[in-house]
């Protein structure tokens, strides 16, 4: 058994296809697919239940695959530390952000990074919460940028900011004459929310008590994929969202008869923190890019 075994065995379980798992390694098929057989009978067990449709993993194999993924960081943190040597924070480093992070925060720090550290390659994955504590469970990125909690004994956290919400409504609206907005106001609204799956549509029902009363039904299946068509809606008059701070630097801001205003209530503000694994080795790196972000911030929004 040797890394590049590993590395086939990852390639295989990933693609579920000795095809595309050759071409992700770099080698032909028949040399990838004897290389995991000499591994099965070594072993003395199945890895892979293959069909003329499909290949799958087996329960033994599944177990098998997470030493490999934890073996193959390791490695490459042997390599790493090396360059830590001249370096510390040099090579890529893979960071999934969010979709209502992302486009706003990424256009705020990648000059200034690139700058600071110009040996450090950002890899940027833009994909909702679920999907990336997935994906840093199974060491495909070093680090999270998320907007909601998370315990896991398997990862440790960077506080970032908090940022407030602001609500959004058009020109034309009751919303526009009244000088403070009230909670009552808030809960009675028209709010547009973004579709399931993103962490802000669960924080703005929370903050407008949308579990505690019925939307009507043509509020409740008008929703949005993004924050850009989200705004779009509410320029167009069908009603009003709340915006995280970081979001007002988005091109809708201006010029759409979109009017924004902070919010003076209790609990209307989420905390975005960077996510990684413990045993990453490269955590001068996640440091040298938190401090990036928080020397980089609009003062819309509370660094942490």
């Amino acid at each position: 058994m040797n890394l590049r075994d590993l590395q086939y065995l990852i390639a295989v379980a990933e693609t579920h296809h000795f095809g595309k798992a050759a071409e992700r390694c770099f080698v032909s098929q028949p040399t990838l697919s004897g290389q995991i057989k000499k591994l099965e009978q070594e072993l003395g067990i199945t890895i892979f239940e293959r069909t003329n449709r499909s290949v799958e993993i087996t329960p033994a194999g599944a177990q098998i695959l997470d030493h490999a993924r934890l073996i193959m960081e390791q490695a490459d943190a042997i390599r790493q530390l090396a360059q830590s040597y001249q370096d510390p924070v040099a090579g890529p480093l893979r960071v999934g952000a969010i979709p209502t992070i992302s486009p706003y925060l990424m256009p705020l720090i990648l000059q200034p990074l690139q700058h600071e550290h110009p040996q450090m390659r950002l890899v940027i994955s833009e994909e909702q919460t679920d999907t990336l504590l997935q994906r840093l469970h199974h060491h495909e990125i070093d680090a999270a940028i998320l907007a909601t909690e998370h315990t896991d004994n398997d990862f440790d956290v960077i506080p970032l900011y908090r940022e407030p919400f602001w609500l959004a409504h058009p020109q034309k609206h009751p919303f526009y004459t009244k000088e403070e907005i009230t909670q009552q106001d808030l809960d009675d609204s028209e709010l547009l929310l973004l579709a399931e799956g993103h962490c802000l549509a669960q924080q703005a029902m929370e903050l407008c008590h949308l579990q505690n009363r019925p939307q009507q039904q043509d509020m409740a299946n008008l929703r949005a994929s993004s924050l850009e068509t989200l705004m779009q809606l509410v320029a167009a008059g069908y009603g009003t969202t709340l915006v995280p701070a970081l979001a007002l630097t988005g091109s809708w801001v201006s010029g759409r008869g979109v009017i924004t205003r902070e919010l003076d209530l209790p609990n209307s503000w989420r905390q975005i923190s960077l996510y990684y694994r413990r045993s990453f080795p490269r955590q001068q790196a996640l440091q040298a890019l938190a401090e990036i972000i928080k020397l980089n911030l609009p003062n819309t929004v509370e660094v942490l």
